[in-house]
């Protein structure tokens, strides 16, 4: 009899373990901000920030020569009908007001605004400043891209495992 209650009180103190253990990996997963914005699409824009942050002024506006000629020097210039500038602008324009304001939120993350504890009060105040020109804000960052891979970090995430 004596076996018996020393093995039920073993079976009750696995049990209160397990469940304790269980509560704790909940309440770490619950504390762990979730993304609105998939990795892909971030590591994306990561890409796109890259290149829009190599561009140069514009040399020559109106060149009227053959870009073979130059040396295709243009594509490394600021034109206003640069398609790199409207693919990053339609990525973000396209994604939903959430995503939007959790890329800013990541982009101040990553910036040092707050760390990883304070994500809610951080993405408050993107709640707040929201204006609706999230792609003319982010692009006005001359470090978005830089931004965006250290809160990724932050995150233990990174674009290594994304495909182009």
């Amino acid at each position: 009899m004596l076996r018996q209650i020393n093995e039920r009180a073993a079976v009750v103190c696995i049990l209160e373990s397990v469940a304790a253990a269980q509560e704790q990996s909940e309440g770490t997963m619950a504390d762990e901000p979730n993304l609105s914005i998939p990795l892909e699409t971030i590591c994306f824009i990561i890409g796109k920030a890259r290149e829009f942050d190599a561009k140069d002024e514009v040399s020559e506006p109106d060149p009227g020569s053959n870009p073979t000629d130059d040396d295709m020097r243009a594509v490394l210039e600021d034109h206003e009908d640069d398609p790199v500038t409207t693919e990053i602008t339609s990525v973000i324009d396209d994604l939903s007001e959430d995503a939007q304001i959790d890329l800013v939120t990541l982009a101040w993350l990553g910036r040092g605004d707050g760390d990883l504890d304070g994500w809610g009060a951080l993405r408050a105040e993107a709640v707040n400043a929201y204006n609706g020109r999230t792609a003319e804000y982010l692009l006005g960052m001359p470090l978005l891209a830089d931004y965006l891979e250290e809160a990724l970090s932050q995150f233990g995430l990174n674009c290594a495992s994304v495909q182009d």
